[in-house]
């Protein structure tokens, strides 16, 4: 298990997740199968999933005083989660989701308000220098407002942390920001945003991978859904696969357990192909489950995949 813990800059939202055979169109209304209220949020998910695989984690955010955020504080005594850097905020609202999740395939739609998260500023953010300079890895990424996120990433690395940015949800983001980037993790869509190329097949990934290494991040790691995910570097390139857990129920929280198994992969001591291959693992689990925070697997239960899929 990791020696050193993880701190994770993000928002926690309240997932309102819908079912449904067909997203409907502006004016329409469509009946759904199920409904589900829980913990999200991509931060909270991620160290949610970070938990479960063993890690301590710090988690720096700010919620309301209300409904959502006892949810909140209950959801990470449960998981084990430090919340001395969870700031609750009297007279503002904790940030919600509505997720509406097609039922055939698993995908999704998702808008997201973060709430109390967006009055988090920079001196609370340095409230948990010390536990940021305490840890193996400082992960964000970009629900909180660009100035925060890369406030935060110039934070651990002049504290000589690595850094892991989720580009989600994406944006244009300036240079300084890519340069302050151990690792990115971007999906294809993501990827497209950033770089301003399509991202369909493995060789657009490859060129859209360069396009980021030019403008200052070490590793790109470009998730592909089922197409698992490329590693690239200025001095290698290589495609993980991804695993195959069973029938996918729901693709809601995949990139964040995928994230989250990542950097406790790194806070470990893996190499970045071996940390992608253990984050591939985790994701693909998750996809097998409904929900954000509620599908991520337990450290037991990767490694009982991990045994039966690699040599």
């Amino acid at each position: 298990m990791t020696a050193k813990p993880i701190s994770i800059l993000g928002i926690f939202v309240a997932d309102l997740a819908f079912r449904t055979k067909s997203l409907p169109v502006w004016g329409e209304t469509v009946l759904g199968s199920e409904f589900r209220l829980g913990p999200g949020g991509k931060g909270s998910n991620q160290s949610v999933a970070a938990a479960r695989l063993g890690a301590k984690v710090h988690f720096i955010s700010k919620v309301g005083d209300d409904n959502f955020a006892d949810m909140a504080q209950r959801t990470y005594e449960q998981e084990g989660i430090d919340t001395r850097l969870l700031i609750r905020s009297a007279g503002q609202t904790t940030g919600a989701a509505a997720i509406i999740v097609q039922q055939a395939s698993g995908e999704n739609a998702i808008i997201v308000a973060s709430g109390a998260a967006n009055a988090l500023t920079c001196e609370e953010i340095d409230l948990a220098r010390e536990q940021i300079q305490a840890s193996a890895i400082f992960l964000t990424q970009l629900e909180l407002p660009v100035a925060l996120v890369e406030h935060g990433l110039k934070t651990a690395r002049l504290l000589g942390v690595p850094t892991i940015l989720n580009p989600a949800p994406a944006c244009e983001l300036d240079d300084s920001i890519f340069q302050l980037c151990d690792y990115i993790t971007p999906n294809e869509s993501e990827a497209a945003t950033l770089t301003g190329y399509p991202v369909v097949s493995l060789e657009d990934a490859e060129r859209a991978a360069d396009k980021l290494l030019a403008r200052g991040v070490r590793n790109v790691i470009l998730t592909r859904g089922a197409q698992g995910a490329l590693v690239k570097t200025e001095s290698f390139t290589e495609n993980v696969e991804a695993f195959d857990a069973g029938p996918v129920l729901d693709t809601t929280g995949a990139g964040d357990a995928f994230n989250g198994g990542l950097a406790v992969g790194l806070s470990e001591g893996l190499n970045v192909v071996e940390a992608t291959r253990f984050g591939c693992l985790v994701a693909g689990i998750s996809v097998t489950r409904y929900g954000t925070a509620p599908s991520m697997p337990k450290r037991a239960e990767v490694e009982e995949m991990k045994s039966k899929v690699v040599p």
